[in-house]
């Protein structure tokens, strides 16, 4: 059985760690490499960042910080925000992240998903995914740091980018973002059972319990965490630890 996954995110704005509700009300928590160093330490599995301001000088910030954090990180780093042509791609791979995610750009012209998954390789291209519930059922797809409604169904375009070349999903409900009230569970279901490729939870974390239950009952491969942890709530440790009381095979912590 494949260990699932314990993914920190960090959302950097200016070289500095932002947490929010709801992709709103920002507040600054800390450094973002000391903190990387920090989890990694925790027993974090993969680090994620993710630059939400997406300039072009914040682009540039955000490389910075990834150089930084791959001289002293021995787990995997994902960045994205701001990722357009395959270029961009290239150029955060060379800074060393392992891995990059696109979200508004895939939308925007799909092809950059099959260009990049064609140079880089589909396990370095991660589709990221910020879905909010439609009154009438199902979920639609919002880029732009969940300001712009896309008129796409979340499900079907997750299917569309696993056929582009995407080799994960990291998929976020904009609804729990931020809440604690545990992730969405029939959004993250939905779109596991849609896609072969592995798929990050994102949005809702409030207790370790809620990290458990995405991965048993969402089947989630892996969970994303940030605020609960950023403030203290719990620990890498705790969340693994009560991942595999409930049975879920989880890397130990270290």
């Amino acid at each position: 059985m494949l260990a699932r996954r314990i993914v920190v995110c960090l959302d950097v704005d200016n070289g500095r760690v932002m947490k929010g509700t709801g992709f709103r009300s920002l507040r600054d928590v800390g450094d973002p490499v000391a903190m990387a160093e920090w989890y990694e330490r925790e027993g974090a599995d993969e680090i994620v960042f993710l630059d939400i301001s997406a300039s072009v000088e914040e682009r540039e910030t955000l490389l910075g910080v990834a150089r930084r954090t791959a001289e002293r990180l021995f787990i995997p780093l994902t960045i994205g925000g701001g990722v357009r042509p395959a270029d961009d791609i290239g150029r955060a791979l060379r800074s060393g992240a392992d891995k990059v995610s696109v979200n508004s750009a895939a939308v925007a012209r799909p092809a950059v998903i099959t260009e990049s998954s064609a140079r880089f390789g589909a396990q370095c291209v991660v589709a990221s995914i910020d879905a909010k519930a439609r009154d009438g059922g199902g979920w639609e797809v919002f880029v732009r740091g969940g300001r712009q409604a896309t008129g796409l169904d979340a499900v079907e375009w997750a299917t569309r980018c696993v056929a582009l070349g995407a080799g994960e999903i990291l998929l976020t409900s904009i609804d729990r973002d931020g809440s604690r009230a545990g992730y969405d569970l029939e959004l993250t279901a939905a779109v596991v059972t849609a896609v072969h490729v592995p798929v990050i939870a994102s949005g809702g974390a409030g207790t370790a319990s809620d990290v458990a239950t995405v991965l048993r009952r969402g089947g989630a491969d892996a969970a994303l965490v940030a605020g609960i942890l950023h403030d203290g709530v719990t620990t890498v440790g705790a969340i693994k630890a009560r991942v595999a009381a409930d049975g879920i095979a989880v890397r130990s912590a270290a």
